[in-house]
């Protein structure tokens, strides 16, 4: 099956989550989020477990042939797997492990997290303490070793729970600042050179090919760049709906009439008090509106979800953010004008 056929088939969720949980206990993080979104789970990640469940080591674990260790100024590339590789390979065989108990006889939707190349390559840094930003050849290599890693990992998926059809979402938080030239140096004095548009671009679209014509890129910086990310083969864009500006408004309608799905971002990812479901959904509703867009549309263009990871929050907190995404979908979908 073909990525077009494959997205054209897939009925996406009306919900989910972004990635990250509180806790550190893989079996309740996986029956909360499997008992929560039954139509679109994910896989949760509990960076709280300490380096190497956080969402750079979590992917520096899934490279092939690229190793990356613990300093005190982040995860550097080594020579070979130590400690560090091991210990992120093994808990996410742990996630893995308790993902499969809690979703036997499940058909549909199940995105799967990894950090994307551009956010890779702004936090890996290389020997000389650098990013490996600042090489171009490293960025090439870390490219086609996350490619490699990430196809071997949704096999992995796909053979742990047979129905599933995986959504890769490509987590790339510094993806703008890689745009702009706004990454610093390792002295803290000087930025990076901002890397090209279309290197960038094209980068983005080895990885998304991974996912088979259902990449999801997420990010909850502001300014994401909507258009580049449909350019580069994204099906979905993951986003802090609260962070739109009116220069994302024209952006997003075209996304929308171009077929791309929204992943809109309603519930904050840190504590806070949370609103009924229908007035989560009033903006989406009126940003609908203002562009002009078919209100018989909105639920099946948008996925709800927080607005971001839920590492920060208490496990109470977290679990209410997400039952609130699922009721506020069923609000938009009955009500979408």
């Amino acid at each position: 099956m073909s990525g077009t056929e494959q997205t054209a088939v897939l009925r996406w969720g009306p919900a989910t989550g972004v990635g990250s949980m509180p806790g550190g206990d893989a079996r309740e993080a996986a029956k909360a989020v499997t008992g929560t979104f039954e139509d679109f789970p994910y896989l949760p990640e509990l960076p709280g477990r300490g380096p190497g469940a956080d969402m750079i080591g979590r992917t520096a674990g899934l490279l092939v042939e690229v190793y990356a260790r613990v300093e005190p100024s982040g995860w550097r590339i080594g020579d070979r797997p130590g400690r560090d590789t091991r210990r992120a390979r093994s808990w996410l065989g742990e996630d893995l492990d308790a993902l499969e108990e809690f979703t036997q006889g499940y058909e549909g939707p199940l995105k799967i997290q990894a950090v994307g190349p551009w956010t890779l390559a702004a936090a890996l840094e290389l020997r000389n303490g650098e990013a490996a930003l600042s090489d171009p050849g490293a960025c090439r290599d870390l490219t086609g070793s996350l490619v490699e890693g990430l196809t071997g990992h949704l096999a992995e998926v796909r053979r742990r729970v047979p129905g599933a059809v995986p959504v890769l979402q490509l987590d790339e938080p510094s993806l703008t600042a890689v745009l702009r030239g706004q990454v610093r140096t390792a002295s803290g004095y000087r930025t990076h050179r901002a890397v090209d548009r279309q290197i960038v671009e094209g980068a983005l679209r080895e990885v998304t090919a991974v996912g088979g014509g259902t990449a999801v890129v997420h990010s909850c910086a502001p300014d994401v760049p909507f258009a580049l990310l449909r350019r580069a083969g994204a099906a979905g864009v993951s986003f802090d709906f609260g962070l739109l500006t009116e220069r994302d408004e024209e952006q997003i309608g075209e996304a929308v009439e171009g077929g791309t799905k929204l992943f809109a971002g309603i519930v904050p990812g840190t504590e806070g008090p949370l609103s009924d479901p229908a007035g989560s959904v009033m903006g989406v509703r009126t940003l609908w509106r203002r562009l002009g867009l078919n209100p018989g549309t909105l639920a099946e263009s948008v996925v709800l979800t927080p607005s971001c990871g839920l590492a920060g929050a208490s496990p109470a907190y977290a679990h209410a953010a997400q039952a609130h995404c699922v009721r506020a979908a069923r609000s938009l979908a009955d009500n979408p004008e």
